[in-house]
This record gives structure tokens, sequence and C-alpha cells, in this order.
């Protein structure tokens, strides 16, 4: 989000006057900071921004919103009502998530599109159906509550390495705006990996100094290759006892999963 704010160069709409009301700051902790000498303080908050991408002369309000931690009833009502003052006419999330996918096979991309955007990113996003049954996000409330209105409603959930867990992803946020650019007409400049490229080879240097994790990626490159890649081939593939548990396992986790860690 901060990328495409700074590349379209949106200005502040607004914040929440009172984030302590649906936020905990013993999870979400303020911060403080020296600049010019002086110690300023900063607390967490949900804060809309807007933009005009002046190519195509649309309209883009960025909304960096955070999971509730209380009344998240009025949280997501606020959402809504501030797209409909708006009216938008489309509502995009986007967000990531930890899986069992290695770092050595392009990051895999799933979401919610309909047929014209998904000819536009076939090449960069999962057609898996998401199956999930069980704890989810708040924050979905919004989706629900638009589900009868005329807006289109689209979400991109990009998977990353479980056994990684960066504080940021690089390879991730590329991902996500490469799919973003091809949906949106952004330069697909923005989606730059260099970054990511060297974090991802750092773990490979990482994994290579250990056997146990070292298998786990051969076995999840397998089951990538085999299950997950786009170029799968829809002929049975004879695998080892082995290799036809652990994937069988791996798809029942995918099977599993939510979408909606963000």
């Amino acid at each position: 989000i901060r990328r495409l704010e700074e590349y379209l160069g949106a200005r502040e709409l607004g914040r929440l006057s009172h984030p302590g009301t649906f936020f905990d700051f013993t999870r979400y902790r303020p911060q403080v900071r020296i600049v010019n000498e002086q110690r300023v303080f900063s607390t967490p908050n949900s804060i809309v921004r807007y933009a005009k991408h002046q190519e195509t002369q649309k309209d883009y309000i960025f909304l960096d919103l955070r999971e509730p931690h209380s009344m998240g009833e009025t949280y997501t009502d606020a959402i809504v009502a501030l797209l409909n003052h708006f009216n938008v006419t489309e509502y995009c999330r986007i967000g990531s998530m930890y899986d069992s996918v290695p770092h050595t096979r392009p990051l895999m991309v799933t979401g919610s599109l309909n047929e014209e955007q998904f000819e536009k990113v076939k090449h960069l996003v999962s057609p898996k159906k998401n199956a999930y049954q069980g704890p989810t996000s708040i924050v979905n409330l919004v989706d629900n509550t638009l589900l009868h209105s005329n807006l289109t409603i689209t979400s991109l959930m990009v998977h990353v390495p479980q056994y990684v867990q960066l504080n940021e992803d690089y390879m991730g946020v590329s991902r996500i705006l490469e799919t973003l650019a091809a949906l949106y007409e952004f330069p697909m400049s923005l989606a730059s990996n260099n970054t990511g490229q060297q974090q991802y080879l750092d773990i490979g240097n990482s994994v290579a100094n250990n056997k146990q994790v070292a298998k786990l990626v051969e076995q999840l490159e397998t089951y990538y290759d085999q299950v997950l890649s786009p170029k799968t081939s829809k002929d049975k593939i004879a695998f080892s006892p082995e290799v036809e548990s652990f994937l069988t396992e791996m798809s029942d986790l995918l099977g599993n999963v939510s979408d909606d860690q963000i």
C-alpha cells in the first residue's frame, strides 16, 4: 500500500480520532522516534488516503486497516459507511498469509476475482478455490455487508513460506504489486523484487546448512510443482509412499487455512 500511495502521490483523508476505542495498545505498540532531536510519539491507527491515477483518471482510496480488538461491528460499519459516502465502485482487499509453500518457487497468489479480472491476471493468480471453514477476521463483515450492493468485491492474498516468517517479506510485496499492476494498469516497475531476491537468496544459503529444513523444502517443491503450479499436468503422477503421504497432508492443510491472516 505504501508503495502505491507514494507512486500516486496519495494524500491523507483522515484517521481515527481515538484509535484506542478499537485497538489494544499492548498488542499494537505505540512508537517513539527521535526526529530533529525531538522525541515523537506515534499511536497505531487506521488511516485513509486518496489519490488519482493520472493516466487512467481513476480515483483510489487506500484503507490502511488494522484488525480491531474490540467494537468490531462498529469498526466494520464505519468502513462500509465510508465506501458508500464516496460512491466507491470496487472494494479490493489485499494481504498475505503464511503457508506451506517453498521460497524457491514463484509465490502463489489466490483471491476472489470476476471473469474479466481473472483474464488479466491468470498468469499470476492461482485458480484454486478456498474451502476454509473456521475462525476468521471480523473485517470480513465488510465483504458480507457489501455482497448485495453494486460494488465489485475483490480480494488478493499472497502465500509466503511459513518456515521463514520475515518481518517484511519483500518478495511477497513484489508478488502482490505485480498482480495489482496487471489488474489496474500500474507500471510493472512498482513490483521491483531486487530486495526480495536478496532476502530469498540468504534464506537459500541458510537452508543449505540445515538438512532437516532442506528436506522440508524439497518436499514443498514437489507439492508445489505437482499440485499448486498453474502448469501442473492433469495426468496422474505416481509418487513414493512418503511423498504421497506428505502431499495428502499438505492438501488437507491448504484446504483448512484461512485467507484472512493479513
